[in-house]
Parts: C-alpha cells; structure tokens; sequence
C-alpha cells in the first residue's frame, strides 16, 4: 500500500486522489497532503532516523515522496546555534538560531522546492516554474538544474539583483512582471494550466509546503528530542509558520517526542502586515496590503494564503505575530552579525526584531526556551543595512579611492592611529 493516501481539503474535508492539484473543487480551499499512519508507524524511530545520512530525506516517511530522489542537492541539518550573547541583549536566558542560511541557495527554500522538485519528477513533468518574491527564483533555478529541467521564474521587476543574479546563474529564464507578488501568483495559476509547467508554489503547492515542517524536525532532534518553549518564524504567504507546527504535532504522535505546548510568535514587516494586523485586531480574516512598502522583499506578499491559519496557530498556542519596523529590522540583522557571527538577510533581521516585540508585550518570557528561524542570508540582502559610515566608503561596488592605504605598514600605522585617535602603543 503506498505510503502517500491521496489529498484533503483544509477546509471542508474533501478527499482528492494524488496529483497536481492546489485547491478543492468543492469549495476552492487549500489541500493538504495525507499519510498512512500505520505505515510510517511501522518504521519510524529516532534511532532509524540517527543512522542516515545528513538532510531532509532522513525524514522520508513523513514527506510525500515516494522515495529518495536520484539527483538532488544536499539539503537541510543546517546548524541550530547557541545564541548566548543575542539572548542576553534581549533579556532572554535561552536562545537558539536555527541558520538556514547555509542551504545550497542560502535560503530554506531550498527545502520546499527540494520536496516539490522530486514530486514533480514523479508526475512526469519537465519544466519547473515558480511565483517569487526573490529567494525562491534561485532554489528553483538551482533544483531545476541539477535535477536536469527546464526553469522558468516569475519574479517583482523590483525585487534584489543579487537574488535575480543568482537564477540566472543556475540557467534559469526569467521572467521580471512590473506588478506585486499577489498579481504574479494570479499570472502563475494561467501559465500553469495553459502550459502544462511544474509551478512549486502553485500546482505542487500541497507537497512543497510540506518540504518546511523539516525545520521542526531538525529542531526537535538536534535539541536533544524534545520542543523547544517558544518558536520564531517570519510570515510571508503564512505556509512556514503553519507547516513547523504540524510538524511538531507530527513528532509527538509518533512518539518520537514528548507533547509539549510551544508558543508560536510570528514576524511581519510593518510595511506589509496584513497577518499581524489581523491578529491585533482580533480576526482571521487578514485584509489585503495592495502596495507592500518594506525593505524586507521576501516577506511582502499583501494576500497570504495561509494567513487565516497563522493568526489561529498564534491564538491557540498563546504566542502573537508581530509587526517590525524596517528600522528594527536592519538594527537586528546588525545585532545578529555582530553578537553571533550570522549575516542574515532581511527575513531574519525581521524574525529578531519580532522577538524583541514580543518580548516587550510578555509573550516571551525571560526563562523561555526561545528557537528563532533565520530563513536566509544576508549576502542576498546588503542593501538593507546601507548607513552613512558604509555609503562613505563605497562607490557603486567598489572601495571608494580615498578611502585606500597604501601596501606599506607605515601608511597602516599612520590609518590606525587617525581611525583610533591616539598614537599605537
């Protein structure tokens, strides 16, 4: 009997057999992919799960592939840091950054697209597609090509260049649409039905979305099997924020770890936060942000899918979902580099200043347990902690010519001593 039983609408339960589909015909609500419990049962243990290799497929019975793929990137069992220094600047005795900066791409992308990358090979299509705000354009552009498809990658005209740079690298054709990531998702649902194309976040969705819960996996196991107190994660269409904490559910129904309560805090730039905004007025309903205005790119999609499902996650588990400021978020991105060593990109910045917030409002506690997603890296996003002392120093992307010592240790000694103020001892 296989492992993967077939489809189920979120909202009104109806079944639908296992295929390209991304939304219930019945009632047009999203779908979710279904298990045979038994058979994961018969098989799942943390000690199987310890003997295989490193990355996401060491979690296989609870993804919906049927069976490891033969060429794919190494992704996932990223580092989970202990972050004492960030912990003690915002008042928290425990903190852990799960870096999932160190992907292929740099992005945990690369985990839902690696999951909907191998489903897509299974269905027998050949050319990858996706809807993105920038991260996801590279993950796909990066899977496509070592898998040997065709991608294609729909992108905001005025999304980063480094990330644009990085799918063109990997061979990708891109596609730039002077509109919001809202209107190019809508543009996706077209292309994909009239062009028969594998989008991962359109008619792959129910599978790529289940590529995230491999962050609570590897959070769980390399905690030691156990829930952390509390879990930070950015929302953008909302899928990450839901999908960790199925995950979670996941492990403790087989047993792999003991039922614990986990407070899940949510982060959302100020300049589109249609899910935070929801949750401080008390609804589920989020109201659509038309024109997102926010240095964080990654997270500015103004009509998230699942945003309904994260304001509930935040009320049932006791946590919030927060609204950052652009300038918290690049004071937090600097914070991080300079207390723990991470650059993190836009996303990340964002998830710490939520913590702050959070923090302030008695959400998080001093004692608590505290894993925060850092979902990208920095090297993507620069451009977001762009201040005075930086702009002085740089002309377009070099080292301004004034700002050069000559190769001699005089010339440093007399630097050194200008910069500090007082001679070298």
């Amino acid at each position: 009997m296989p492992r993967i039983t077939g489809l189920r609408c979120r909202n009104c339960g109806a079944s639908v057999p296992t295929g390209p589909s991304y939304v219930c015909a019945a009632c047009f609500g999203p779908l979710d992919v279904t298990y045979d419990e038994e058979a994961i049962s018969a098989t799942l243990r943390r000690d199987v799960i310890e003997r295989r290799p490193p990355g996401i497929w060491r979690y296989l019975e609870l993804l919906p592939v049927e069976q490891v793929p033969e060429r794919a990137l190494p992704v996932g069992s990223t580092p989970l840091q202990h972050a004492d220094r960030l912990a003690a600047a915002l008042g928290l005795d425990q903190l852990w950054l799960k870096n999932d900066s160190l992907n292929p791409t740099l992005s945990f992308k690369d985990r839902v697209v690696a999951v909907a990358t191998a489903r897509a090979i299974e269905f027998g299509f050949r050319t990858l597609a996706c809807a993105s705000t920038g991260n996801l354009a590279g993950a796909v552009a990066a899977a496509a090509a070592a898998a040997g498809l065709r991608a294609y990658v729909f992108v905001p005209a005025d999304i980063e260049t480094a990330k644009v740079r990085q799918a063109l690298a990997f061979g990708a054709t891109l596609v730039p649409v002077a509109g919001t990531y809202d209107q190019i998702n809508r543009l996706s649902l077209e292309v994909a039905d009239e062009h028969g194309w594998a989008f991962v976040n359109v008619n792959l969705r129910p599978y790529y979305a289940e590529g995230s819960k491999t962050l609570a996996y590897e959070v769980a196991e390399q905690l030691g099997w156990r829930l952390p107190d509390v879990l930070v994660a950015p929302i953008a269409s909302g899928s990450l924020f839901t999908k960790v904490a199925k995950g979670f559910a996941e492990l403790t129904r087989y047993g792999l770890v003991a039922a614990k309560d986990v407070r899940f805090v949510g982060a959302q730039p100020a300049g589109c936060a249609p899910v935070a905004n929801a949750f401080a007025a008390g609804v589920d309903r989020p109201v659509p942000v038309r024109e997102p205005r926010t240095i964080v790119k990654s997270l500015a999609i103004g009509d998230p899918a699942d945003g309904p499902f994260a304001v509930r996650q935040a009320w049932a588990t006791g946590g919030s979902i927060e609204s950052v400021p652009d300038e918290a978020t690049a004071a937090a991105m600097r914070q991080v580099a300079t207390l723990e060593g991470i650059f993190t990109e836009t996303a990340g910045g964002c998830t710490v200043g939520a913590i702050a917030l959070a923090r302030e409002r008695g959400v998080i506690r001093p004692g608590d347990e505290v894993v925060a997603l850092l979902t990208g890296n920095g090297m993507k996003t620069p451009e977001a902690l762009a201040d005075p002392v930086s702009e002085a120093l740089f002309d377009g992307d070099e080292i301004r010519a004034a700002m050069r010592i000559p190769a001699t240790y005089d010339a440093f000694e007399r630097w050194l001593e200008e910069r500090e103020g007082a001679p070298v001892v």
